[in-house]
């Protein structure tokens, strides 16, 4: 097992990883909109906090020799459901491999994020 971390997405905050590499499949933490330079949260709507979550997934995956393609499944968490239509638009930008994937309303995310992604990678 190799723990991943990189500057390119943000730090984790409690007793977990970014990711963990076992074999050849990353298991990555969920990202919410934080700046990984400034460790705050992204002003803005569902647009901007979802191109800087992608942002944040694209970092961990670079740390890992990895990329979107890589990924096979996505768990994605949504604080509104009415913001899933607009999520989708910038999702399909970045996950153009069309992974497997989930899609849930979440009652509150961390730091009253709009929405989280995690992801599984294989090389």
């Amino acid at each position: 097992m190799e723990i991943i971390s990189t500057k390119n997405a943000p730090q984790a905050v409690g007793p977990y990883s970014q990711a963990v590499l076992v074999n050849n499949t990353l298991y990555a933490s969920g990202q919410i909109a934080i700046d990984p330079e400034t460790q705050k949260m992204v002003e803005g709507d569902i647009v901007a906090q979802t191109e800087r979550i992608c942002k944040n997934v694209e970092g961990v995956l670079k740390a890992a020799g990895m990329s979107f393609g890589n990924v096979v499944k996505t768990t994605c968490f949504l604080s509104d459901m009415a913001d899933f239509g607009t999520f989708n638009g910038i999702y399909e930008k970045y996950f153009i491999s069309k992974p497997a994937r989930s899609c849930v309303a979440a009652k509150a995310l961390p730091k009253n994020a709009l929405a989280e992604i995690e992801v599984i990678a294989v090389k």
